[in-house]
């Protein structure tokens, strides 16, 4: 009984834990797990054990072995909750002018999927016919490699002459390069004729945005229930980390495509004026990879400066090229990732 009056406990506070918790037995079962410490002052400390410690990791370890046994059949569900939760805010935006929820969902979903649809429609082809231009342009990166960049090399380094012939690579490459749009087609073809196979791919190119849709339509309602599903004992804390959390990450990814978006339009735009043919190939990829500082800038210089060396036979075209780029990562640093990510999270 002395003990239940100590200065340093709270019974009031510990009866509603013990409520939450559903029963006095499971609650002494934590405290003993956890080992919690009412000495001194009377705050209370989780003490986590050695063996505690163990048997954590091997329940993490074992839950992501088993996402990753089940990648496949989640990374649908994974792919549209990044969708809703990209989504989400746009939606609120709609609710906030007075437009239902369902209503507003329904303009999003539809206004995403067609610019998704008609950014593949129109890049796709693109894209495929700049793949097909380095492909019948391969023996030429063969030459200039084996005639131009490991000689220059050597050179600078030092070191002696080494004989590297590259020729038997490129004679198989114009040998069976032809064959591989019959190849390609013949791939689709047997993937098509496999039941299975064309079932799956059916079924996650329906799934993504149906989950995508209902995912929209429930947010506000799952968050909800996710919270209610919290200890009133940590309940504040876990829901201003969260909001916090959320804040942040959400600001930083819809700033963060939004700048290798526009980055991709810039790189390609920049290289179609210089007339390389391969620009919209190389600038949505520095593009892509531009949410690594400096990885865009370097990837897109080295590609663009072999293809240009290669198509022109002109070393002047690095000139352009390097203004392309630098203009690119200019606008990156002093434009657009001030104003679309580091000023948005500042002023969280």
């Amino acid at each position: 009984m002395d003990d239940l009056h100590h200065p340093g406990h709270d019974p009031v506070k510990w009866g509603r834990l013990y409520l939450d918790l559903g029963s006095a037995g499971i609650s002494r079962q934590i405290e003993s797990a956890f080992q919690i410490n009412r000495q001194g002052t009377g705050t209370r400390q989780l003490i986590i054990t050695e063996s505690q410690k163990w048997w954590q990791l091997i329940v993490v370890a074992g839950i992501g072995f088993l996402i990753y046994l089940l990648g496949p059949v989640l990374m649908p569900f994974v792919i549209a909750a990044l969708l809703a939760y990209l989504c989400n805010p746009l939606v609120n935006r709609l609710v906030d002018l007075k437009l239902p929820r369902l209503a507003a969902v329904v303009v999003v979903f539809i206004g995403v999927f067609l610019v998704i649809m008609l950014l593949l429609l129109l890049l796709m082809p693109l894209i495929e016919k700049q793949v097909m231009i380095f492909i019948r342009n391969w023996p030429d990166y063969i030459d200039w490699l084996q005639q131009t960049a490991i000689p220059w090399v050597l050179g600078h380094l030092g070191i002696e002459e080494v004989s590297l012939d590259l020729s038997a690579l490129k004679q198989t490459f114009i040998e069976h390069w032809q064959q591989m749009g019959g190849t390609a087609a013949s791939i689709i073809t047997s993937v098509s004729k496999s039941g299975l196979a064309l079932i799956v791919w059916l079924a996650n190119l329906v799934l993504i945005p149906v989950v995508t849709f209902y995912l929209l339509r429930d947010w506000e309602i799952m968050i909800k229930r996710i919270h209610e599903l919290v200890p009133h004992s940590i309940e504040s804390t876990v829901a201003r980390l969260a909001r916090d959390c959320d804040m942040v990450l959400g600001t930083f990814m819809r700033g963060q495509l939004i700048v290798m978006l526009a980055l991709g339009v810039v790189y390609s735009a920049g290289l179609w004026i210089v007339g390389l043919d391969l620009a919209l190939l190389i600038g949505v990829l520095a593009g892509m990879v531009s949410f690594v500082p400096y990885l865009g800038f370097f990837v897109g210089v080295l590609a663009a400066g072999i293809a240009s060396v290669v198509q022109f036979h002109d070393l002047m075209y690095l000139l352009p090229v390097l203004i392309v780029f630098g203009v690119g990562q200019f606008l990156e640093g002093m434009v657009l990732t001030p104003l679309l990510v580091g000023d948005r999270i500042r002023s969280l």
